[in-house]
Formats: C-alpha cells, sequence, structure tokens
C-alpha cells in the first residue's frame, strides 16, 4: 500500500472510532477503507475486499434507483464528490456481496488537506428502515 498523507490517516483513525458506515477514496475514487459498521451494509469486511478501483467498487454492490434501475458510477455521490469536487447526496439501493437487497441513504463530500491538497472522499451512509 503506498504512503497516505497524514489528513487521510487521521480520517481513517476517525471512521475506525465511529459507528455510522463510512468508506473513504482516493483522488482516483479507488476504494481505500470503509469501517466495520459499514461492512454490514455492504456484505462483507474490509479485510477480505481490501483496496478496490472505483470502477469495480461503483459496479460490484450494483447500485440501482426506486424503479430498479441501475445508476451509473458518476451519478454515485462519492464518485460526485471526487470528479466534481463538491459534496452530494442520494437515496438508493444496493446488493451487498451477502446478496442482500438494502435501501441507503449517502451524504459524501472531498477531502481537501492543508494547502487545499485534494485528498479523495469520503461518504457516510446509513441503511433505512434498519
Amino acid at each position: 500500500m503506498s504512503q497516505q498523507e497524514i489528513e487521510v490517516i487521521l480520517a481513517r483513525h476517525l471512521a475506525e472510532y465511529l459507528v455510522m458506515p463510512i468508506f473513504i477514496v482516493n483522488p482516483a475514487g479507488d476504494l481505500i477503507f470503509y469501517n466495520e459498521p459499514a461492512e454490514s451494509i455492504l456484505g462483507t469486511r474490509y479485510a477480505e475486499t481490501g483496496i478496490m478501483p472505483a470502477s469495480e467498487w461503483s459496479t460490484i454492490f450494483e447500485p440501482v434507483d426506486k424503479e430498479g434501475n441501475p445508476i451509473p458510477p458518476d451519478e454515485l455521490p462519492l464518485l460526485i464528490a471526487v470528479t466534481k469536487r463538491h459534496s452530494a447526496h442520494k437515496n438508493f439501493w444496493i446488493r451487498g456481496l451477502d446478496g442482500m437487497l438494502r435501501e441507503i441513504e449517502v451524504t459524501a463530500f472531498p477531502l481537501v488537506g492543508q494547502a487545499e491538497r485534494f485528498l479523495g472522499g469520503m461518504a457516510i451512509f446509513w441503511e433505512i428502515g434498519k
């Protein structure tokens, strides 16, 4: 694993202590971490997936709208936060790697460090109706 900026290390450390599901990506949008509360929604442990390219994580969880239509990766809040560098929010469904379909609500924002260094993005999400 490549060396990470201190702000990203601290964001990951914070996520490890929070009970809300958190997903962190690098500036390219590649998954670099999700915490234990996210594991139950995503249907697998981070230790089993590890680092994952954006092209993989944005489709592997099969994001769909309320009619069951696939959501393109560029419409997912976390990829909007990374590519457009502003916060985004969306309600949609995903199929966890355990096969369970779950409705989730996601708020994502870009991670910007000192001296305006763009470091990636973070999503906080939760399962609806649980």
